[in-house]
């Protein structure tokens, strides 16, 4: 059992984010609640790598002097489990949006599928989508997309030292990948469908590790928050 004191002085916590939660929601619940157990007034909680609402998984948060730590966590390896989905796009290259181009997909083979994923190997440049965070003059950018204003995306190079199909359901392809920091598997899954001379769309992720640390150690927010009933002042 975690104490105050080891809390305030710094915590490293594997959390596997729900369906639906922002980052920014696991950070604040998590906060809340270790105040509200230990009677705390102000402590530091950070998240170590943000996961978009629709992606489930591994969220590496940090308390106390341990937020100092964040950046080195950030840049590590990053790994992610999911699906593409064959045959069309959408605008966020995800589920966020509604499917807006249809593609051709009767010309796909398994041997395509397995051969297209290598030129993706080693250093690539990718464009993030429009539907991102990262700000330009100021703004995010998915708050030009959702404004419907167009705006230059610079692309930004990456490296994805690991890509592979792990099974193929007719029209849905299960992956897992190993990648820097900075990677968007949303581009990815987009500029996989132009691989194929088709079109595909990210229809599920899920990250599994950050460096050394793994999803299969990380507690949901429930499990996180049951550990500390029993601290909890009444």
């Amino acid at each position: 059992m975690i104490t105050k004191e080891e809390f305030l002085a710094g915590q490293v916590l594997l959390i596997d984010k729900p369906l639906t939660w922002t980052s920014f929601q696991a950070v604040n619940k998590l906060r809340w609640e270790i105040r509200h157990a230990f009677n705390i007034k102000k402590i530091k909680v950070g998240h170590a790598g943000t996961l978009d609402p629709l992606a489930t998984g591994l969220l590496v948060i940090c308390t106390g002097k341990m937020t100092k730590q964040i950046n080195i966590f950030q840049g590590q390896e990053k790994e992610y489990t999911g699906t593409f989905a064959l045959g069309g796009t959408t605008p966020s290259f995800d589920l966020e949006t509604e499917i807006n181009e249809t593609f051709p997909t009767e010309h796909i083979t398994d041997e395509l599928i397995h051969a297209s994923t290598k030129q993706f190997i080693g250093k690539i440049d990718q464009f993030p989508p429009v539907f991102s965070a990262i700000k330009k003059d100021g703004k995010r950018l998915y708050e030009f997309a959702r404004a419907g204003e167009a705006v230059e995306i610079k692309s930004r190079q990456v490296e994805i030292t690991e890509f592979e199909i792990t099974k193929i359901n007719n029209l849905e392809l299960h992956f897992r990948v190993v990648c820097s920091k900075g990677t968007y598997i949303r581009s990815l899954a987009n500029d996989f469908g132009k691989a194929l001379n088709s079109g595909a769309h990210l229809s599920s992720l899920r990250r599994t590790r950050i460096g050394d640390f793994k999803v299969d150690d990380a507690l949901t927010p429930e499990e996180f928050i049951g550990s500390l009933t029993s601290k909890r002042l009444i």
